[in-house]
């Protein structure tokens, strides 16, 4: 599945039309953030995840998005389900963010 990018107008949709989300927050600046981009498409695309949305915010230009989720360091990711925040991790190694993730299907 497509990664989805969000911003404040459409992110409480995408949240609310998607039972199970994860989010990275990103920055253009920020380097770990570039380089987990490949690495959270090629997880998009697993079976495993098949009914995770993949969602990219940009947190500079996204306050609202990243308010809800209370980044405090970048890459930072957060899944919701069913629109509520489960879980936040910040983290540039796959291992953290796939934890993050599997705790939507407890």
């Amino acid at each position: 599945m497509a990664v989805i990018v969000a911003t404040d107008n459409d992110f409480n949709n995408v949240l609310n039309s998607n039972q199970n989300v994860v989010v990275k927050y990103y920055a253009d600046w920020c380097g770990s953030c570039r380089l987990f981009s490949p690495k959270f498409k090629r997880m998009s695309d697993e079976e495993v995840f098949a009914n995770v949305a993949f969602v990219d915010v940009n947190a500079e230009t996204s306050p609202e998005a990243r308010k809800l989720a209370g980044v405090t360091n970048l890459p930072f990711f957060a899944v919701f389900k069913s629109g509520k925040l489960v879980d936040t991790v910040a983290a540039s190694k796959e291992e953290a963010v796939r934890d993050l993730i599997n705790k939507l299907t407890v």
